[in-house]
């Protein structure tokens, strides 16, 4: 069930969810008030008031990984480094600064059009919770920025990127896919994180027995899953539904139709091999109920590091070579494979619920700004980026502080 709020509802909500007369689930469910709409800017000025009430993790292994190598923050060094090393017309780096609850960017490079993700998850937590000035740099390209090791001189720099990888030092958040899907979920229904949990295609024993595949021809392992397909089409359905950097493989390996992502489930077996950098469709595997099997990687999403192999998904090699192998394990260890799928359905679950997204961006400002040495600035060439008009909902806050004390 989802509801979208379009007005302040101080006193709070009671939600019943009935099948006939019957309560289902939880139901019924009592929020306690005041329950804000998405657009409403009403920030809880106690941040640690306000992780509590999303019963934030007190511990995020990721974030705590990925700030060891930077015990403090040299904004001074930042400044004088970053444009240099990866602010050129190639770049894809916006520099913010968030001041007062205020949102500034400037970009440096030319292809920062992702920045409308990184925009609109900032100013959605700002109308949350009083966020901590600071001062930072994104990175929007698909690859790691940062390869200098702790132990170098100079040392690395900390760029927070979406992707991550066992030879660099970024720090990161949340992708700009499940950034936007998250954000997406407060809007409407769309093929989102939430909307895939209720499309998981037929029961277990309904699902056709075989392993999965679909998707551009981004990595040359790509293009051996179909040629696998094609030699073991009873145990693998693999195809490339379009051809960008491998076009001559096209006649020889052919070009399979677009699936809606739905359909993906009516197979028991999913397999996620990378695309450019990690494969974003990851974490939309995960949620449905069909057994994963991960291809062997160096890239890593923000919450990987608490999925564990044979628990929550099957490994496959790098190279694939054991895939056929894992295939037919799954098919003859039936039960365990549906336990290894429900585990990780269930975890990633938890782990990508819209309020640990929230949790996860607030905890990496709030760690990035207690170890920066020097006060945050509006730089020259900054912009505020300005917060939606929403003229269709109702705002009424609890408390308020006038908008020039923000």
């Amino acid at each position: 069930m989802r509801y979208r709020m379009y007005e302040t509802a101080i006193e709070g909500l009671k939600i019943d969810i009935l099948y006939g007369d019957e309560h289902v689930a939880q139901s019924p469910y009592i929020l306690k008030g005041p329950v804000y709409h998405e657009y409403c800017e009403c920030p809880e000025e106690n941040p640690q008031a306000w992780q509590n009430t999303l019963s934030c993790p007190t511990n995020e292994p990721q974030i705590a990984k990925d700030f060891a190598s930077f015990p403090s923050i040299d904004l001074q060094q930042m400044l004088n480094q970053v444009p240099k090393r990866f602010g050129d017309e190639r770049g894809a780096i916006v520099h913010y600064t968030i001041l007062n609850n205020h949102i500034y960017r400037r970009s440096l490079g030319k292809y920062t059009d992702f920045k409308m993700f990184s925009d609109e998850i900032l100013l959605s937590l700002a109308r949350k919770v009083l966020l901590p000035d600071l001062e930072f740099y994104i990175n929007l390209g698909d690859w790691p920025l940062e390869h200098r090791k702790v132990n170098e001189t100079p040392g690395p720099l900390p760029i927070i990127s979406w992707c991550g990888s066992l030879d660099s030092r970024d720090i990161i958040l949340p992708t700009y896919d499940i950034t936007h899907s998250t954000l997406e979920a407060m809007r409407g229904v769309t093929n989102d994180l939430l909307s895939i949990q209720g499309n998981t295609g037929p029961s277990w024993i309904n699902k056709t027995e075989k392993a999965f595949f679909r998707g551009r021809d981004s990595r040359e392992e790509r293009l051996q899953l179909v040629q696998l397909s094609k030699e073991n089409p009873e145990l693998l359905d693999a195809g490339i539904t379009g051809y960008f950097f491998f076009q001559e493989k096209e006649k020889e390996l052919g070009k399979a139709k677009l699936i809606g992502f739905f359909d993906f489930f009516k197979y028991k077996y999913q397999v996620n091999v990378d695309g450019t950098v990690a494969a974003y469709r990851y974490p939309y595997l995960m949620l449905g109920d069909s057994l994963v099997l991960k291809q062997d990687s160096p890239y890593y999403e923000h919450f990987y590091v608490a999925l564990k192999p044979w628990k929550h998904y099957i490994p496959i090699k790098r190279n694939l070579g054991d895939l056929l192998e894992k295939v037919k394990w799954a098919k003859e260890n039936d039960q365990e494979a549906k336990r290894i799928a429900k585990e990780g359905q269930l975890t990633a679950r938890d782990l990508l619920q819209p309020h640990r997204l929230y949790c996860y961006y607030y905890r990496v400002l709030q760690k990035y700004a207690e170890r920066q040495s020097s006060k945050p600035e509006i730089r020259d060439g900054m912009e505020l980026v300005p917060q939606p008009d929403d003229n269709t909902s109702i705002c009424q806050c609890h408390r308020k502080r006038p908008r020039e004390e923000l």
